[in-house]
């Protein structure tokens, strides 16, 4: 007999983007042949949602409407079987990491919205070798999604600590759990939302930035949380790319968990937490120790040891999971971390053995 849900009403859809890179498996360094890789996917399924990316090493997928956990695992994992399977042709690995292991640099995929906004970045364009998990929550209005950003602002820096998964960049260990996030502070936008009123205020604000730096439109803002301008969802893009299908399931359940909650007015947190500078801070903190020092407490706005601001985070969470039926799921994801160590810190065991160790945990991961 199937359990029930608790009553009320029905989880709102979801739907995530990974972003991969394909990697020479005995340097680690990235090799520029996404297209190919593409190609043949596309040939192979027309269906397949699987596209180019900023870099010629890298591609990216993006989910359909998902409603449930069962299908976000069946398109996570048949992306990554597909991607797999035409880099192992090529004797190739994926990996789906936050920042590059070794030191070469990709070329730049040819289109004209990546060369424009490839002009503007200046000496930040070597470091701009990235990948993420973006998560795409519905939302009822955009004045919903502008309040759902409120109340998700405090959350982000405990959500990028236990999603950590880039310490290493140019083929050294940066001493940081989520590099990826340092260098995305270098943009025109980076980092936590501002506070906005409503949605005519996000609106007005967001298009003021338009045209400064390299906000060449509304799609390259790169808050860690905005309002999607394709879909009626809120897009949370704080998490690195994530090495195994379940973490990027996990982390996007629960941030379904969260969204939920923020938008009922039940993920609570202290004024104080939401000052801009302690958020800044406070992402800073999450992306340098991870899940191995000490957060800030949104609900009191303190410092404390890591695992208690994450669990924290999974309390308020919790009957939102529990209506979804997802809490179980989560629960055990949250348990590997703190058993076996973020993405980041398996990525540091795994080179401190050596590159083919760490190619091993790549490969294995992803096919996981």
């Amino acid at each position: 007999m199937t359990a029930s849900r608790p009553a009320g009403p029905p989880p709102r859809s979801f739907g995530v983007e990974e972003e991969v890179v394909l990697l020479d498996p005995a340097t680690l360094d990235p090799v520029d042949v996404a297209a190919e890789v593409v190609a043949e996917v596309r040939a192979a399924d027309p269906a397949a949602r699987v596209d180019h990316e900023f870099l010629q090493s890298q591609l990216e997928f993006a989910s359909p409407v998902l409603e449930t956990a069962a299908a976000a695992d069946g398109a996570v994992r048949g992306f990554r079987r597909a991607i797999g399977a035409a880099a192992e042709r090529r004797g190739l690995i994926v990996a789906s990491i936050g920042t590059p292991i070794g030191a070469r640099v990709s070329a730049i995929t040819p289109d004209e919205r990546y060369s424009r906004f490839d002009a503007l970045l200046g000496a930040a364009r070597p470091d701009h070798r990235i990948q993420g998990l973006h998560v795409h929550v519905a939302v009822g209005s955009r004045d919903e999604g502008v309040a759902v950003l409120r109340g998700l602002r405090p959350w982000l820096a405990p959500l990028l600590a236990l999603s950590a998964n880039s310490p290493c960049f140019g083929a050294r260990d940066t001493g940081f759990a989520s590099w990826r996030t340092i260098i995305g502070r270098r943009f025109t936008t980076a980092s936590v939302p501002p506070d906005f009123a409503d949605a005519a205020d996000y609106d007005r604000r967001a298009a003021a930035i338009v045209g400064l730096g390299a906000t060449i439109d509304l799609h390259s803002l790169f808050w860690m949380a905005r309002l999607s301008e394709t879909y009626p969802t809120v897009e949370v893009r704080v998490f690195d790319a994530q090495l195994a299908a379940d973490d990027t399931v996990a982390l996007a359940l629960l941030t379904r968990a969260l969204v939920a909650a923020a938008a009922a007015g039940d993920l609570p947190h202290a004024p104080a937490a939401a000052h801009q500078e302690l958020l800044d801070a406070a992402v800073w903190h999450a992306a340098r120790h991870g899940t191995t020092a000490d957060l800030v407490d949104p609900t009191t706005a303190s410092v404390v040891p890591a695992w208690d601001a994450i669990e924290r985070m999974l309390e308020v969470a919790s009957s939102a999971l529990e209506a979804a039926g997802d809490r179980a799921r989560v629960a055990s994801f949250a348990e590997r971390v703190r058993a076996s160590g973020t993405g980041a810190d398996r990525q540091r065991a795994a080179l401190a053995e050596g590159l083919p160790a760490l190619a091993a945990l790549l490969r294995d991961s992803f096919a996981g």
